[in-house]
């Protein structure tokens, strides 16, 4: 199982989807969290199995909201570098280090 950690800025992008599913219903954010850990324990169990988005990328998106959660992997190490609102300019994320 690989370690998954957060980028500083797909960090910043969940805290801020999740409180503004807490604004709106405690209960929704709580599916959310469930969501993204769901995804993330997925990703972090078998790294290799969602798509390329390019060379370096991987993604994996979210079911029942409209984010998609995209990663890199070196060695045995994952880097969330993005929780992706699908709204978003595709690839916005991509000079993250």
């Amino acid at each position: 199982m690989a370690s998954v950690s957060l980028h500083p800025e797909a960090r910043d992008e969940y805290d801020e989807a999740l409180a503004w599913y807490q604004a709106r219903s405690v209960r929704a954010a709580a599916r959310f969290e469930s969501e993204v850990d769901r995804v993330i324990g997925l990703i972090g169990a078998n790294p290799d199995s969602f798509p390329a988005y390019d060379d370096e990328h991987r993604y994996a998106v979210l079911r029942r909201f409209p984010y998609s959660i995209v990663y890199r992997t070196q060695a045995d190490q994952v880097t969330v570098v993005a929780v992706a609102h699908s709204a978003r300019r595709a690839g916005y994320w991509s000079g993250r280090n």
